[in-house]
């Protein structure tokens, strides 16, 4: 990143000693680049004032043309200069490339047959201190893209798009559930317990309760199970939660889904959902059911495959993951050298299963009926209490949505915490603490509900063409520079 331009600041003292503020209050914009050139046929003539920044500048003669940039795209404006009033001529004498400018004038075409905007007046609306990175190499780096996104989405438009995207597809989700009726509610990010997935927490300190302990929420379920048996019947929340692991391309320990939960309903409801949902999103948005991703297609056509995952790892590996015990877990462990910290028989199966079937799921696939032991929260799977009700549907070999057939059984659920209450005193990390008050509430009735998290990151992925999910994330966690390195030094 470059340093504070002297020169740059001067221009600030020469349009101040002349009246002209370089940071004005508002300025009226008529209409965006993109609308411009879309209905050229209709504007052709008219006055507009459009704003942006000034991502390139040239003289020819008397004429000078700068590209504005706003949100939309880039327009030429095109200023002769002996035609501008003093004030406008100052502003343009005294601006460089980054400064954002206002510009009215008349749509019309250049020479070259360039759409543009003929200028009758110009107006500083915020000068740059900085050099922007070299117009010909951009910002191409990384890191230095996430760290300074601000010059990310400067120097690279389409990165904009991809959060436009990403901001579409939450608002999808959200109509999808707003039209089922949903309620859309907020519970706590700070918890007292933390609960509804294995993971390990961020903790913190509650100042004005005694210094009390408190945990960053690893997943809303609990608390949105609640409002189901207060009455709710249809809840949802657009959450932010937190897992204290290690990040990859697909993992980021801060993360955005969107948690559901519809009474009277069985997973098998949400996997109908699920397949409309994502289908009707690639139809509206690219116009069709097959999307480009890293080279291959993915068909959004329902019906989506179904795995049976555990019957199909017993066909590859001969290993029935439903029946194991922590002590064939260890063997498995040693004998397929997964080399795993907690060699349990939860971690053994997530592990074989990542090893030998997750390269299956690059179409849209419901990963279904998972062993009862790894699914605290869920209920036993009709006709075979070895499964439990769940599905993780796969795209593009990325979990993107996780759901039960919720478990209400109040005396099967307080064994259930048991249970992961003694794995936890083992030394899995991952396993939450027994949550008492939980208990007390599904032990007033909770009626049959399924439950489902819809990923929000991965999804933007894949309808961006993104490999990293620091990609769709806009401020990803940074490593802290050294200070000989700390961008932004003058």
């Amino acid at each position: 990143m470059t340093s504070i331009d002297d020169a740059k600041l001067e221009s600030i003292n020469v349009l101040r000693r002349a009246g002209i503020e370089p940071y004005p209050y508002t300025y009226s914009v008529s209409h965006h680049a993109r609308a411009i050139r879309d209905g050229f046929s209709e504007l052709e003539g008219r006055e507009v004032s459009i704003a942006g920044r000034a991502m390139q500048m040239r003289q020819m003669g008397g004429i000078t043309f700068i590209d504005i940039q706003d949100r939309t795209g880039r327009i030429q404006g095109l200023i002769r200069n002996n035609e501008l009033d003093q004030k406008s001529l100052l502003v343009l004498t005294n601006s460089s490339i980054g400064d954002t400018l206002g510009i009215r004038g008349v749509v019309m075409k250049s020479k070259r047959g360039e759409i543009s905007v003929g200028a009758r007046e110009l107006t500083m609306l915020s000068k740059t201190l900085r050099t922007l990175p070299n117009k010909w190499q951009g910002l191409t780096d990384t890191e230095a893209r996430y760290r300074s996104r601000h010059l990310d989405l400067m120097m690279n438009q389409e990165v904009l798009k991809t959060f436009e995207t990403r901001a579409k597809f939450m608002t999808h989700v959200r109509n999808t559930l707003d039209s089922r009726g949903g309620i859309e509610v907020e519970t706590p990010i700070l918890q007292d317990l933390y609960g509804g997935a294995n993971a390990k927490p961020f903790k913190t300190t509650y100042h004005t309760l005694d210094d009390k302990q408190m945990f960053l929420r690893i997943s809303d379920e609990l608390y949105l199970k609640r409002l189901i048996v207060g009455g709710a019947e249809r809840v949802y929340e657009v959450s932010k939660d937190f897992r204290n692991e290690d990040a990859d391309t697909i993992h980021n320990p801060e993360f955005t889904q969107i948690e559901y939960y519809e009474a009277f309903s069985d997973y098998e409801t949400f996997m109908k959902m699920m397949e409309e949902m994502l289908s009707s999103f690639a139809l509206k948005t690219f116009g069709s059911l097959k999307v480009e991703y890293q080279g291959e297609t993915i068909d959004f056509t329902p019906p989506f495959a179904r795995m049976y995952w555990v019957e199909e790892l017993k066909k590859i590996t001969g290993f029935d993951v439903s029946s194991i015990s922590d002590d064939d877990a260890v063997s498995i462990n040693d004998s397929e050298k997964l080399g795993l910290k907690h060699p349990d028989r939860y971690h053994v199966a997530d592990s074989l299963y990542d090893k030998y079937l997750k390269s299956k799921t690059f179409q849209p696939t419901f990963v279904m009926d998972f062993p009862t032991f790894m699914c605290p929260l869920t209920k036993i799977k009709r006709g075979n209490p070895k499964l439990a009700e769940r599905f993780e549907l796969y795209v593009g070999r990325m979990e993107v949505a996780n759901s039960y057939s919720e478990l209400t059984d109040p005396v099967y659920q307080r064994k259930m915490f048991e249970n992961q209450e003694a794995e936890r005193k083992k030394g899995d990390e991952d396993a939450p603490p027994f949550d008492e008050d939980f208990i007390d509430a599904i032990e007033y009735g909770m009626p049959p509900t399924a439950g489902i998290g819809i990923s929000i990151d991965r999804p933007a992925m894949i309808f961006t063409n993104q490999t990293s999910i620091k990609e769709v994330i806009l401020f990803p966690p940074m490593k802290t520079l050294p200070p000989e390195e700390t961008l932004g030094k003058n």
